[in-house]
């Protein structure tokens, strides 16, 4: 059957004409040639890629967008929100202003009525060859200023601790989204094939507020949730009670064997691949965990520079020793390791959320970070492992610079705090950022937690644009539709 042009549509009609189709090439060629100047200027959006894995080998080690200066990271989350205020943001207008009311300062905050204004509740000093002025509250911590780059104009989306905690781990406030570790395992594996790629490492008085979402994998594959260890905790249900070691290990064989025949009759079933790595890299780990969680076997001296060996303070050793097994961690090729100090709400007994009676507590909380912490970060540099690790350290949100009305604390304050960076690609003695003259809002290079995690992606090799994944028809990113790296805290 033949057609006319008078049988055409209008569309139709002007694709066969001659002016018509030079004018469409003509703008078609000038299209390209556009987007190729602006791809070269790295003006387009980026596109996203999603990292190929093999359901067999899900935590084998993946090549980075770019060569990244790091390998491996270690977070100290200290949950309950420390107060930048009596850290790492000294404000002596608080000292002027002390006991004075704040001049047109909310009437209501957070949890009730706003009080007086309050000075730091330690004092402060300068440290270092940047002459960095930092807490006394942190005596071990504050030696090592020369070597962070702070970030003291950060800001959260919620003044609640979990969708908060949220935020900093997974990006988003609402639950069921991936953490940071899981993005970073996700996207590069790991060297380590007898461990885990990612742990988390809970406070020895418990998990902190929003629990698992902190290092839950969201919608990525459950392969890259954490792992939850500690020193005083192993890993769950890796043995089998009652059941002997050759028991054991023939039973294993027997499974392997059948997964393995049952996988050759249907090829290409990767949920099943997915599943016989998992057994494999369990059976694998009932070998190295005892091994690696054995604090015991560490020099005295090492126990002692971290303060493991303390007899007096139980809370303070057992987190110190939670140290020393990150270190061991990331000695044998572990991606991520996630360290928390401090747990859940409790009045502020069990982490840093001081809302009735900061100073006492914080001298109870500091005691069990200070030393440990810095000793970490000592040991990694004189093991050579910090040229290759990146150590955060970060908090859900920061305190406001007056006490609740009728106590001795500080309120929530999302809209200006403190976290850091040391370590691989970190430039050293920055402060970068600055919130107001009584630490209350941030005023200069403010930075939603979205450039913090953007960075940290960076220092990774990973492309916070293109690192994605499909759910529910959207393409997720850590960073959402936001993030911009920092510049200044990269070497």
């Amino acid at each position: 059957m033949s057609y006319h042009a008078e049988h055409l549509t209008r569309a139709g009609r002007a694709l066969l004409d001659r002016r018509q189709f030079l004018s469409n090439s003509a703008t078609a060629l000038g299209s390209i040639a556009l987007t190729n100047l602006l791809g070269a200027d790295g003006l387009l959006a980026a596109t996203p890629t999603s990292p190929l894995i093999d359901p067999a080998r899900p935590y084998a080690p993946r090549q980075p967008h770019f060569p990244g200066k790091a390998k491996n990271v270690v977070v100290i989350f200290c949950a309950g929100a420390v107060s930048q205020l009596e850290t790492w943001d000294y404000k002596p207008e608080l000292i002027k202003w002390d006991d004075k009311p704040l001049p047109g300062g909310p009437a209501v905050t957070f949890q009730g009525p706003a009080g007086n204004l309050a000075r730091p509740q330690y004092e402060f000093r300068q440290r270092g060859k940047t002459g960095k002025w930092v807490s006394d509250m942190i005596p071990h911590l504050a030696e090592l200023t020369d070597d962070i780059a702070f970030v003291h104009s950060l800001t959260s989306k919620s003044n609640t601790h979990g969708p908060a905690e949220n935020f900093l781990s997974t990006g988003f406030v609402l639950d069921g989204f991936p953490s940071l570790g899981s993005w970073v395992t996700y996207a590069l594996g790991s060297e380590s094939q007898e461990l885990p790629s990612y742990v988390a490492i809970p406070d020895p008085r418990g998990v902190p507020q929003n629990g698992s979402n902190n290092w839950g994998p969201g919608f990525l594959p459950a392969a890259f949730q954490g792992t939850t260890m500690s020193s005083k905790s192993p890993i769950r249900h890796l043995s089998a009670p009652g059941v002997s070691g050759d028991a054991d290990r023939a039973a294993r064989s027997l499974l392997q064997r059948m997964n393995a025949r049952h996988l050759t009759e249907n090829p290409g079933d990767s949920q099943l691949a997915a599943r016989i790595a998992s057994y494999e890299l369990a059976a694998r780990m009932q070998l190295s965990v005892p091994e690696i969680a054995d604090i015991g076997t560490e020099p005295a001296h090492i126990l002692k520079m971290y303060g493991a060996d303390d007899t007096k303070n139980a809370d303070k050793a057992a987190f110190a020793k939670n140290c020393i097994l990150a270190r061991r961690l990331i000695e044998r090729g572990v991606r991520f390791v996630q360290l928390f100090n401090g747990a859940y709400a409790s009045g502020g007994k069990l982490n840093w959320d001081g809302h009735n009676a900061l100073k006492e507590q914080y001298d109870v909380h500091a005691e069990i970070l200070d030393q440990p912490a810095a000793a970490l970060i000592r040991d990694l540099r004189q093991r050579g492992l910090l040229d290759d690790t990146l150590v955060v350290w970060c908090t859900e949100f920061g305190r406001m610079p007056f006490f609740q009305k009728g106590s001795k604390g500080r309120d929530h304050n999302p809209d200006g705090f403190t976290c850091w960076l040391t370590g691989a690609g970190v430039k050293p003695g920055v402060s970068h950022g600055r919130t107001d003259d009584l630490g209350q809002k941030a005023i200069e290079d403010v930075h939603p937690l979205y450039h913090f995690n953007a960075t940290i992606l960076h220092l990774l090799g990973l492309d916070y644009e293109k690192l994605s994944f499909e759910h529910n028809g959207i393409q997720r990113r850590l960073t959402n539709v936001e993030g911009k790296l920092i510049p200044e805290l990269l070497a």
